[in-house]
């Protein structure tokens, strides 16, 4: 029955181009007393579902021109989205406008022709939506009387409305606002395909326009007083966190999402089978093997005390043997995989309350992603660190050079250092850690935290390799890494105190290579 809160639906004016579900909604409506306006493709498609549809060029008494760009912009149909009712019934009536109380638009489809590569920038420009826009603008902005629809997904409600007497008030503004959000967005595609063409080259243009929409509502951020939401960007696929999927276990929370968001990504940097765990958004155990279990193994003996309520992330699809491997060896919060074998989804619901994902391994180069992140009046911008050396192989600058070992375990530490807080310090041996130092003021401390978490763990460190993300600005790193039974060293290098800390490695016989490239991680 209509009420005061609700607006009942005489007519509705649909101009949809995804036209999915509309001649149910378009039936529905016209059951519910409503008379149908549209536009040409969309008014044929309703005729062919046998419905009686009134042109807009009829309610406006002029044709469509310029191949269609020219058909919704008129006072009739803007009138009738934007009037108020009694404050303007004056004017309507003095100028033959018809109220409209629903309008279905959903716009030309420029974000998928834009993104072909075969799409010329003259048909792309053709899918800029203006009229669609315009009209959704005027709708929601008239939310007081009128309901703006975009999303199909939202059709049933609307129509469900409809035929109780119309829309209420608190799912115009909520339609109302979902509209403004997707001419917000639309209008952000434009944006960066316009920059795109003017500057090919530039990442970083002079705008920044961020349009993202709500995966979940986070029970609390990285503490329980604080809020927060996970959002994701648009067509966020499979390949991403966003587009994890959820086989088991408790709410994620934000510091499982950071931290199973690292883990994947420091996991994913490896070629043969391999384990990282992660606490705090630092890798704390690391390995490569010939199996997902071995590999996790030796992650594991890295820091057993850090990896207990970790994150584990595997590079391959996780067996049911590793998985009931980690299950029966430590508590986890988080296991993320690019998939699950036979008999590994059902080994792990042994522990239900662990929250398993699967997310496919990240897509080749990965250039269009950035990181983000928020200081006070700001973000800050940068592209993502996909690089691991620098153009050229990393060279000896000490008097003896890494055997092949020593080399394949430096290669090794610094692909797990890149992904350590800074400072960071990585030893390693034999493709697994043995200790790690992280998020230290002073590099040396960072040193020495890695050889008592090696010490901890039992773990011998003589003939190992260290890795450190940026350069040692004096000897002594150079120094407590001989203490420790460091062997071979590998750093960007790049110090003014290079010659002192090259001249150390020499005094103690180690080899050192220098990448010219550093992975600070903030």
């Amino acid at each position: 029955m209509p009420t005061p809160d609700r607006i009942p639906v005489r007519r509705a004016l649909l101009s949809v181009s995804d036209k999915t579900g509309l001649a149910e909604l378009a039936a529905g409506l016209v059951a519910a007393g409503a008379e149908l306006i549209s536009t040409g493709g969309t008014a044929a498609a309703l005729r062919e579902a046998g419905l009686a549809v009134r042109e807009v060029s009829e309610l406006t008494g002029f044709p469509e021109i310029m191949g269609g760009r020219v058909k919704t912009l008129h006072p009739r149909v803007h009138g009738g989205l934007l009037g108020r009712g009694g404050e303007d019934a004056a004017a309507a009536a003095a100028h033959g406008i018809e109220p409209i109380e629903l309008l279905v638009v959903n716009l030309y489809p420029f974000a998928r022709a834009a993104a072909r590569p075969d799409c010329p920038p003259e048909e792309a420009v053709e899918q800029i939506d203006v009229g669609g826009p315009a009209m959704l603008r005027a709708a929601a902005k008239n939310h007081a009387r009128c309901c703006a629809v975009v999303d199909p997904a939202d059709y049933p409600r609307v129509l469900a409305a409809a035929q109780a007497g119309g829309a209420d008030r608190a799912l115009r503004l909520e339609l109302a606002a979902k509209a403004f959000a997707h001419t917000a967005a639309y209008d952000a595609d434009i944006v960066r395909y316009l920059e795109g063409r003017r500057d090919p080259e530039a990442r970083f243009g002079p705008w920044l326009r961020l349009t993202l929409d709500r995966g979940a509502a986070l029970r609390y951020g990285e503490n329980p007083h604080q809020r927060a939401a996970f959002y994701h960007y648009p067509g966020a696929g499979a390949d991403t966190l966003a587009g994890a999927v959820a086989h088991q276990g408790r709410e994620l929370s934000f510091n499982n999402l950071a931290d199973a968001d690292a883990a994947r990504e420091c996991a994913q940097a490896f070629a043969e089978p391999a384990c990282v765990i992660v606490k705090h958004a630092n890798p704390c155990g690391a390995a490569e093997a010939a199996s997902l279990t071995e590999a996790y193994d030796a992650a594991y003996t890295t820091d057993p005390t850090s990896a207990f309520g970790g994150v584990i992330a595997f590079n391959r699809p996780l067996d049911a043997d590793a998985a009931r491997r980690v299950l029966e060896r430590q508590f986890v919060e988080v296991l993320i995989a690019p998939g699950y074998g036979e008999g590994a989804l059902e080994a792990l619901a042994a522990k239900p309350a662990v929250r398993v994902l699967s997310a496919a391994a990240p897509a080749a180069g990965d250039a269009g992603c950035a990181r983000v992140h928020s200081v006070s009046g700001g973000l800050l911008v940068q592209e993502t660190d996909r690089a691991l050396l620098g153009g050229e192989a990393p060279r000896a600058v000490t008097a003896r050079a890494p055997s092949e070992a020593e080399a394949r375990d430096l290669r090794f530490a610094w692909a797990v250092a890149k992904y350590v807080k800074s400072n960071a310090i990585v030893y390693a041996r034999d493709r697994r850690t043995l200790g790690v130092g992280a998020g230290q003021a002073s590099r040396i401390h960072s040193a020495r935290i890695a050889a008592l978490k090696a010490a901890e763990a039992g773990l011998e460190l003589a003939g190992a390799a260290m890795a450190s993300d940026a350069f040692f600005p004096f000897r002594d790193g150079i120094d407590a890494a001989y203490e420790a039974g460091i062997a071979a060293v590998i750093q960007p290098g790049g110090s003014r105190n290079d010659a002192q800390v090259i001249a150390a490695a020499d005094e103690h016989g180690m080899a050192m290579l220098f990448t010219g490239m550093r992975h600070f991680r903030h």
